[in-house]
């Protein structure tokens, strides 16, 4: 079984450059300058996303010179646990320490049928949407693209084999951080690494329109959850200040664009906060706002966050939100939260390293 690697404090600066950031086409070209024939990147590749290796001088079949090469010049700890916390369920939140000393949180969500990793883009979030604790803290920044990678193997390492699906839903706004995102869903997507299938990725975005057109053009099937968690330009505005800057009517249009773009059917994720947005009004605004293109909406019940001062919709409400929007047709679900007992459901990630390290005590 692959280490699974314990943080330690932060005692200095690791400058040396992550391996996990670099893609396949860059992994050759490290070979090539080291004068390494090309079959050495493959190996190196290998240990890296088949047996997860966490040490340089584990990797035995490449030379001793160019494994000592190798650890002089690359990092190959990302990051590390700093701490775990389970529920029943089975699912299971960890505080992941970054080489800096910033951390995140990702969840593992085991199932019959699958093993999702939620994981997180940045270290806080620009945007501060009223009912997510992940942007309460303010923005660090962005997560590199071995730290992305980082949180997958983790998750690797734990269950004894690679997650079935990755959803950027953890924290930060994953189109905020395109570039390293992007390259790091072509690694984990990789079929001759961790090899998870493109459908079974999914970002989340709470409706940066320039970054989904550019997504749109990527020519990777990826799945796209957007927030919307209201059907009015005021309210949306109200819970999420990125809708001042991407109006409702624009977001819209360039979901449709997507769609008839990618012929994939985008989801709309929507939090029910009682007497704010679960109204029966509201339901049928939603139905008019998505009623004429193909999606998929998921309803969520409101995570309990110290910082917003409002209560989840009731269970009859939610099911009137479902109804609804069923006899206009549209495909509507509700999700059953999972990690609320440690802190780990939706809206609740933070990445304040003293708010995490007083959770997990």
């Amino acid at each position: 079984m692959a280490t699974i690697p314990a943080a330690a404090e932060s005692t200095g600066q690791d400058f040396r450059p992550l391996i996990h950031s670099l893609s396949k086409a860059e992994m050759a070209a490290v070979m090539s300058s080291l004068g390494e024939p090309p079959y050495r990147a493959k190996q190196v590749w290998e240990w890296l996303y088949i047996k997860l290796a966490t040490e340089w001088m584990a990797m035995s079949n490449l030379p001793l010179g160019l494994r000592e090469r190798l650890e002089d010049d690359f990092s190959i700890c990302p990051a590390a646990i700093a701490a775990r916390s389970a529920e029943t369920s089975g699912t299971e939140k960890l505080l992941v320490r970054m080489r800096d000393g910033e951390c995140v949180e990702e969840v593992l969500i085991p199932a019959p049928d699958r093993k999702t990793v939620c994981i997180s883009s940045q270290v806080g979030c620009r945007f501060r949407c009223a009912f997510c604790a992940s942007g309460q803290a303010g923005f660090r920044r962005n997560l590199e693209t071995g730290e992305i990678v980082a949180q997958v193997l983790l998750a690797a390492r734990i269950w004894a084999g690679r997650p079935s699906h990755v959803v950027f839903m953890g924290i930060g706004e994953p189109l905020d951080n395109y570039d390293n995102v992007l390259k790091a869903i072509r690694i984990i997507n990789d079929q001759n690494g961790i090899g998870i299938g493109a459908r079974k990725i999914t970002i989340s975005t709470s409706g940066i329109i320039p970054a989904m057109e550019r997504l749109a053009g990527e020519g990777i099937q990826v799945e796209l959850s957007v927030s919307l968690h209201a059907p009015t330009q005021e309210l949306r505005s109200r819970l999420m200040p990125v809708g001042r800057l991407y109006p409702l009517d624009q977001l819209i249009s360039a979901c449709r664009s997507y769609f008839e773009k990618t012929k994939r059917l985008i989801t709309f994720e929507y939090v029910l906060i009682r007497n704010i947005n679960d109204q029966p009004t509201h339901a049928k605004m939603l139905c008019r706002l998505l009623g004429d293109f193909p999606c998929r909406v998921n309803l969520l019940l409101l995570s309990p966050v110290p910082e917003f001062k409002a209560e989840s919709s009731s269970q009859d409400a939610a099911r009137m939100f479902v109804k609804t929007l069923a006899k206009a047709s549209i495909n509507a679900t509700l999700r059953t939260p999972r990690g609320l007992s440690v802190n780990a459901a939706c809206g609740q990630l933070r990445s304040s390293h003293a708010d995490n390290a007083a959770s997990a005590s």
